[in-house]
């Protein structure tokens, strides 16, 4: 498993580069200035209230699909998605949030051992269970419609690049040079198609959700702090008037206040609260600290032995007042503004973005996490310098779970309206 990491890693990680990222900025404006056309169409006659989670979901697929797969699941135009995929990914996402998904949980990790991958899903569809079958139909058309994906690819390849240039991402999508990559890679690190397959939808997955409720997060402190709104507006309207309305790459990542405002947001509400990871060999766990056991001994160092499910949790090192300070259970886009406390340096907090384990560390640290913090930046640019966001009337609440989403008052299903109009001409 470890080997099989390591090669798709080793595939990958040319197409998450800086370099890479450059290319996709205008693929990145495109989606975005389509969201803010359906939002300048909905607030024409005044201000209106949209449920800005939905929207902010269907942005981040396509982002997902047109730079991640060269593929349009969404046109953000219609009030509903038209793609099945698109559909059956928010199915998803809304299922998994749901208590009648606590047995696949359950039974996923034993089903595993047992004889093949196509003998499993036959299995399913006897499992009388109303979200085990839930889970499998839309497994099944996401399958389906990944496998119509990759075809279509595997055909433009073969008839050669004019036919490439003519897709959706004209070939630089993620997808499309992970396919080129793996062509032309030794036969040790070819991927297999399956894994191929796979990579998909976990470009679907990991790229949608996550993105996407951080986004509606931070629009909804930005709405509860207008000052903070109005700064983050003032520092984008100088940008587009020195650089246009698509600012370059290098400028949008580098803007303080709007790098401010997503540091801060991912470090106090990490879209994904904790993890499980499972040792693959005995170990001894270094304590940041050292704690007192039961004899009054002190702790330095605990041995964890092989196979034991270890929760990583992430919030809590993120708001950790002994490295961060007193001030560590409040959202201030301005910490970062500062020099970081020395207790967070000298902590070494294995993080791979900003001292923070948001988007873990080490050999499994989210790869995507610049595809997810360039997305982010352009969305809030698109809608920011255009619009006004304040709360709605309603009571929205944010409920813990795998990645932590909004509904209103209790209320199962995700949702998170909120009033919108035009920036006022000064």
């Amino acid at each position: 498993m470890g080997e099989r990491h390591r090669r798709q890693r080793r595939l990958l990680n040319p197409v998450f580069s800086i370099a890479h990222m450059r290319h996709m900025l205008p693929i990145f404006y495109n989606i975005t200035s389509k969201l803010q056309e359906a939002i300048a169409k909905r607030v024409k006659d005044g201000q209106q209230e949209i449920d800005v989670l939905d929207w902010m979901g269907r942005t981040a697929l396509e982002l997902v699909g047109q730079a991640g797969l060269g593929w349009s699941f969404d046109p953000l135009v219609n009030d509903t998605v038209d793609s099945n995929l698109g559909t059956a990914v928010k199915a998803l996402v809304c299922v998994a949030s749901l208590s009648r998904t606590r047995m696949v949980r359950f039974l996923l990790p034993p089903s595993m051992k047992i004889g093949s991958p196509a003998l499993r899903r036959r299995l399913l569809d006897f499992v009388p269970h109303v979200g085990v079958q839930q889970v499998r139909q839309i497994a099944d058309e996401i399958d389906e419609h990944s496998r119509h994906i990759y075809e279509e690819k595997k055909r433009a390849m073969r008839e050669g690049d004019e036919a490439v240039m003519h897709q959706i991402g004209e070939g630089k999508d993620i997808m499309s040079k992970l396919m080129q990559a793996n062509m032309s890679a030794n036969e040790a690190d070819k991927l297999p198609e399956d894994e191929l397959l796979g990579q998909m939808a976990t470009f679907i997955f990991a790229g949608m959700d996550t993105t996407s409720n951080a986004l509606a997060r931070t629009i909804d402190l930005l709405a509860k702090h207008p000052d903070v709104q109005d700064k983050l507006r003032a520092e984008l309207l100088e940008a587009i008037r020195e650089y246009g309305p698509e600012i370059p790459h290098d400028v949008l990542v580098e803007l303080p206040y709007m790098d401010a405002i997503c540091r801060e947001t991912l470090r106090f509400h990490a879209p994904v609260p904790w993890l499980m990871r499972k040792t693959r060999e005995d170990i001894v766990m270094p304590l940041s600290a050292p704690i007192r056991g039961v004899d009054g001994t002190l702790i330095n160092e605990i041995p964890v032995p092989k196979g034991t499910n270890v929760h990583i949790a992430i919030l809590a090192s993120n708001r950790n007042p002994q490295l961060w300070g007193p001030d560590a259970g409040e959202w201030k886009p301005e910490r970062w503004l500062n020099p970081l406390p020395e207790t967070v340096k000298e902590a070494h907090i294995p993080g791979v973005y900003s001292n923070l384990m948001t988007f873990l560390g080490g050999g499994r640290a989210c790869i995507g996490f610049k595809f997810s913090q360039l997305e982010m930046k352009v969305v809030l640019t698109m809608l920011f310098s255009k619009f006004t966001f304040a709360p709605s009337d309603k009571d929205i609440y944010w409920n813990v779970a795998g990645i932590q989403y909004p509904t209103i008052d209790m209320n199962p299903k995700p949702e998170m309206p909120m009033k919108v109009a035009f920036v006022k001409s000064s």
